[in-house]
């Protein structure tokens, strides 16, 4: 008796029934430990910093999403949409400075042309307009290399004759010789270029 009072004691643990699926089968009754909590059963998870007004369903509170975004084009992230402005500004910034330039270049030209006298012939108002279009840093930087270069070839020179003088180079060859020679023609040149000629 007390074995059959066991089982039943055992037989008498949480169950959870059966029951009937969709297509009319049944599911057999199961046996589960203490404090099993179906799933059906199991509180779903509220993040405690996102506050939802009562009376209001998750699905109300949720911001609507246009079907195309601000930016143009559809599913771009928040970078791409970002990016996209920045370009945007760009090409806006860089059509004004030519617009500025432009309008420089033409009061340039019309600030030259009522300067020159009417007599003049026309192609020396052609002149000044060919001469403003192009930039002048690209002259400047062409010399600048180019002084920077002569520069180094003097102080090539100088270290040369230098190391003669002190014995380091007792034969000195052909191509140091004439080195040695350009000399002056270099330094000539390198004054032409400081000077602007």
């Amino acid at each position: 008796m007390e074995a059959a009072g066991n089982s039943a004691a055992t037989e008498t643990g949480k169950y959870i029934a059966s029951t009937q699926r969709p297509d009319g089968t049944w599911r057999k009754q199961r046996r589960v430990k203490e404090g099993y909590v179906p799933q059906e059963e199991v509180p779903v998870y509220e993040n405690k910093y996102v506050k939802i007004a009562p009376g209001l369903s998750p699905e109300a509170t949720a911001p609507v999403t246009p079907s195309r975004p601000e930016g143009g084009e559809p599913g771009l992230s928040k970078t791409a949409k970002r990016n996209l402005k920045r370009k945007e500004k760009r090409r806006q910034q860089q059509e004004k400075g030519e617009a500025e330039a432009l309008s420089r270049t033409l009061d340039k030209v019309s600030l030259e042309e009522t300067a020159q006298p009417p007599n003049a012939p026309q192609g020396s108002r052609a002149a000044p307009t060919a001469a403003s279009d192009q930039p002048d840093s690209a002259a400047t930087t062409e010399k600048a290399k180019k002084i920077k270069n002569l520069k180094k070839k003097l102080r090539q020179v100088e270290e040369l004759q230098q190391r003669i003088q002190a014995g380091e180079v007792s034969q000195p060859s052909k191509e140091q010789l004439e080195k040695l020679a350009r000399r002056r023609a270099l330094e000539e040149e390198l004054e032409d270029l400081e000077l602007g000629l």
